[in-house]
């Protein structure tokens, strides 16, 4: 029925040419469809894959059961800093942060404030840190390889191959007292850039290697690892730490005593992705997981054709970590004691590093423009 005076407006039958164009619009979205599922299927792909049967994700219970801890955080740098993967701090309390426009920044406490300066710009991508004893800092650089930036400044080129193999992503670093150089290579095969195909491969094209200051002289302790990250010697630099990110595990290297030169699992199945891993002077250590780990990944790691499908797609279509802030701590003996979340991605998100000093833990993250400031109990 016709409400009063209102027109009864019926539609024009379509006209022969607006139906034609429907009819070559739907052609055309068939046709590009048909287009892409045969680039999909033939065009080479940047990858080769290999098939892995991921085990099923622990749940979040326990110590790893989810909190929002860490969205007590104080934040720093705030829009000041893009990318401040790694975080160093020496004696008098000044921040060093690697950025990704290649510069090494230095903060220093001024008051309750901070005065922020480039240290160096190593034209690169720093993403590990740590001081040496002798006062040099030691920059794993995803682009450049190995690196040692002097107090003034000045930038040496430490490590760019081991043996007959480049480096292909220097990135993480611990020093011990006597100046020995521990770091990974994370992939001999992708670059900084992708390392998402080397998660979507699936194979070990990760390293962990020592410098000798020395006697200049790099050696490969492990080889075979799926994207070598975290490494932290042990308080009494018996052993080290490496975390294996596309394993969700981490291994322990014996660098004294009997086992000297072995390794073995010490923690295996993680909740998220290891990142950076360091001590925290008590004999226990950080673990920053990149994010947690998610369904589909876990479904694409046995099915190589998808994730060659995956790898031809523009990066605007490639898979985007959870935004999720997850730091856990380990005892001396690799258990999981405590966890500091903030599952909404809000105040921090995606934290790759974690630094105990007096008291706090500062918190860099590859992707966030700020580092956190958590005040530990």
């Amino acid at each position: 029925m016709t409400p009063p005076n209102v027109p009864n407006v019926v539609a024009p039958p379509p006209t022969h040419s607006a139906g034609r164009a429907v009819k070559l619009a739907s052609t055309a979205a068939i046709a590009a469809i048909a287009l892409l599922m045969l680039y999909l299927a033939f065009w080479p792909a940047p990858i080769d894959p290999i098939s892995y049967e991921p085990p099923p994700a622990p749940p979040l219970t326990g110590p790893v059961e989810p909190n929002e801890k860490l969205q007590s955080s104080v934040i720093l740098f705030a829009r000041q800093l893009d990318g401040p993967e790694d975080i160093e701090i020496d004696a008098d309390g000044r921040i060093y942060a690697g950025t990704a426009d290649g510069h090494v920044m230095l903060a220093t406490p001024h008051g309750a404030d901070y005065d922020l300066v480039s240290f160096a710009d190593t034209e690169g991508r720093p993403v590990g840190l740590a001081l040496a004893p002798d006062g040099n800092l030691i920059v794993a650089d995803a682009i450049k390889g190995l690196l040692s930036i002097d107090p003034q400044g000045t930038i040496t080129t430490l490590v760019t191959n081991a043996g007959d193999t480049p480096l292909g992503f220097t990135d993480d670093v611990d020093v011990a007292q006597d100046g020995m150089i521990y770091f990974s290579d994370a992939s001999s095969k992708f670059g900084p850039d992708e390392y998402l195909y080397d998660m979507l491969e699936g194979r070990p094209h990760g390293r962990l290697l020592s410098y000798d200051p020395k006697t200049k002289q790099t050696a490969v302790l492990m080889d075979d690892l799926c994207f070598a990250n975290g490494v932290a010697l042990s308080e009494d630099e018996d052993f080290l730490l490496l975390n294996e990110t596309y394993r969700y595990r981490v291994h322990r290297y014996w660098l004294k005593g009997d086992k000297a030169g072995t390794h073995e699992v010490l923690l295996d199945n993680l909740p998220g992705y290891p990142d950076n891993i360091t001590s925290d002077g008590h004999g226990g250590f950080w673990l920053a997981l990149f994010t947690v780990r998610n369904d589909m990944g876990d479904w694409l790691s046995p099915r190589p054709f998808f994730k060659q499908a995956i790898s031809k797609l523009p990066r605007a279509f490639w898979p985007k970590p959870q935004p999720y802030a997850f730091v856990v701590k380990l005892d001396g003996n690799g258990e999981i004691v405590e966890s500091l979340q903030d599952p909404s991605g809000k105040h921090l998100r995606e934290v790759t590093s974690a630094r105990e000093h007096d008291g706090h833990l500062y918190l860099g993250s590859l992707h966030n423009d700020r580092i956190g400031k958590y005040k530990l109990p």
